[in-house]
């Protein structure tokens, strides 16, 4: 469980020494290192400016996967590395990553060679990393597993297997495992500046309790810079005329109704109009369809998505599915932003490197970006690896190959709420101790009260959004309805957080703003 927030304050205002380790930025990059360097017994603080992973970590495909696309276009040491990982997070998080396999769907024999041979490659590189062999399929298999393929875009297929899980879900439970070895953290608590010593040093930061208005300084011995797509502004902080390391591109998914992408495989369009590789697949009972790559000059905290995005991903659907999603359709759009490592000027964004890099400046700040969240925990080593090196905290060897993350369990609870895995009983007896909290909320989600009390108890949920967006996925999968229930989710958190009914009319306004960006307008 996530330490309650009144006492992660107090033991940051008791700090009288130096902590090990501070790291900016609360999503799967800044959480991952968090997890690595407190199992390794160093002292570490994460803070984050809004919710942890209210950025890129809750906007991906919802995929583990080492990377079709990054095979075409060569980079066979990254996906090689993420075939590996993508084993180790199916293995450490068993409750919320599991196979599922995909189909390329082929209109030639020549395709299904092409598409075929170069799975074989992908298979070869899993080697005992396998969730599963590709093989090729027949045109009357394909329609039994793809019942609403168009048949005109097939004559057969290829299936390859790879996986797939609940972004935030899984950052919340790394979140859990890093504050059960110790680590500090903290969601709204934005640092507005780096401390220097007499020698340029960095040597902690200044950040804001934006619950309070408070401000505080704290000292540490190394400060990492993990804070994504804003990863730039931070380096300002320490270097206002750095040259910027990113170049940001946003992908937009869009969510559809079961009915229209029936059974367990997923699809795959391996070449669209724009380049990129296009997916449909099956996710809490539900569709999403993703994603673009638009090139984008300002990063934002809640991005929208742009109309040509939303009709190319409607238009790639139209021609693959038979019948035809309309913009009514749509329960829900979200958009992630990539923090992409500049290239040349005359990279397109679609093909800049995923791979992470790990930056130091002269005055010691250590900025990691890049990479993807199949390959965090990888990430996260490199960049403790490199904190012991540049501060030389005494540290223990890396853990993270094997850590069970937070629910994992050998018996895997089954139903729409199986990603709690081991804290499900736990919730079940909340349930029990209360029988109306197990009533869902509206009958097309399976929200109760029971999952907005535990996000505030166990999960450092704070608002409606926290809960709604986050600890569950309800606006992610349909935002009309997430709107719909806001006002029951703002009282029950009042009652769990002493709020008054001012504060539940607020977070309704706030969270109503924040869902437009989500809500299909037609």
């Amino acid at each position: 469980m996530l330490t309650k927030r009144s006492q992660a304050l107090e033991r940051v205002a008791a700090r009288e020494t130096p902590w090990d380790l501070v790291v900016i930025g609360g999503g799967a990059t800044g959480v991952g290192i968090a997890m690595d360097a407190a199992s390794r017994g160093i002292d570490v603080l994460l803070l984050e400016q809004s919710d942890f992973g209210k950025g890129t970590s809750s906007r991906s495909t919802k995929l583990v996967h080492g990377g079709v696309r990054y095979l075409q276009q060569g980079n066979l040491t990254l996906v090689r590395d993420a075939l590996h990982e993508r084993t180790r997070l199916r293995k450490n998080a068993p409750h919320l990553v599991h196979d599922m396999p995909f189909l390329i769907p082929c209109r030639s024999r020549w395709q299904r060679f092409y598409y075929g041979a170069g799975l074989k490659v992908y298979d070869l590189l899993a080697g005992r990393n396998s969730f599963g062999r590709s093989h090729g399929i027949s045109g009357p298999k394909t329609a039994q597993r793809l019942p609403t393929l168009r048949p005109a875009q097939y004559r057969g297929g290829v299936i390859y297997h790879d996986g797939q899980f609940d972004d935030t879900r899984l950052l919340i439970n790394m979140a859990q495992t890093a504050d059960e070895h110790g680590a500090t953290l903290l969601n709204y608590f934005p640092v507005t500046g780096l401390i220097k010593d007499d020698q340029n040093k960095v040597a902690g930061v200044q950040a804001v309790d934006q619950e309070t208005g408070e401000t505080l300084e704290i000292a540490a011995r190394c400060v990492v810079n993990a804070a994504g797509p804003f990863c730039d502004d931070v380096r300002r902080m320490d270097e206002a005329d750095c040259q910027p390391m990113l170049a940001a591109s946003q992908g937009v998914h869009i969510v559809l109704p079961r009915s229209f992408f029936p059974g367990d495989t997923a699809l795959i369009v391996p070449e669209t109009s724009d380049g990129r590789v296009l997916f449909m697949i099956p996710w809490h009972d539900h569709v999403v369809v993703g994603t673009t790559d638009t090139p984008i000059e300002n990063v934002e905290l809640e991005p929208s998505a742009q109309e040509q995005e939303i009709q190319f991903l409607l238009d790639t659907t139209a021609e693959f599915l038979s019948e035809v999603p309309r913009r009514t359709d749509v329960l829900s759009v979200f958009v992630g932003i990539r923090p992409l490592v500049k290239g040349d000027k005359s990279a397109r964004t679609a093909s800049l490197s995923r791979d992470h890099v790990i930056r130091a400046s002269d005055s010691g700040l250590l900025t990691i970006t890049g990479g993807k969240w199949t390959t965090v925990r990888k990430m996260a080593e490199d960049c403790v690896d490199r904190v012991i090196e540049q501060t030389g905290v005494s540290a223990g060897s890396c853990q993270t190959k094997q850590l069970p993350i937070h629910g994992a369990t050998e018996s895997l609870p089954s139903g729409p709420r199986a990603y709690y895995g081991a804290d499900l009983a736990e919730l079940k007896l909340l349930e029990k101790e209360q029988p109306a909290w197990a009533e869902p909320l509206h009958p097309a989600l399976p929200v109760c009260p029971a999952d907005v009390v535990w996000a505030v108890r166990n999960e450092a949920a704070r608002t409606v959004e926290d809960v709604l967006a986050r600890r569950t996925r309800s606006l992610f999968l349909n935002s009309p309805v997430a709107v719909e229930i806001a006002p029951a989710v703002a009282r029950l958190m009042a009652g769990e957080l002493d709020r008054d009914p001012a504060w539940c009319d607020e977070q309704v306004a706030q969270f109503k703003a924040t869902a437009k960006h989500f809500l299909m307008h037609n």
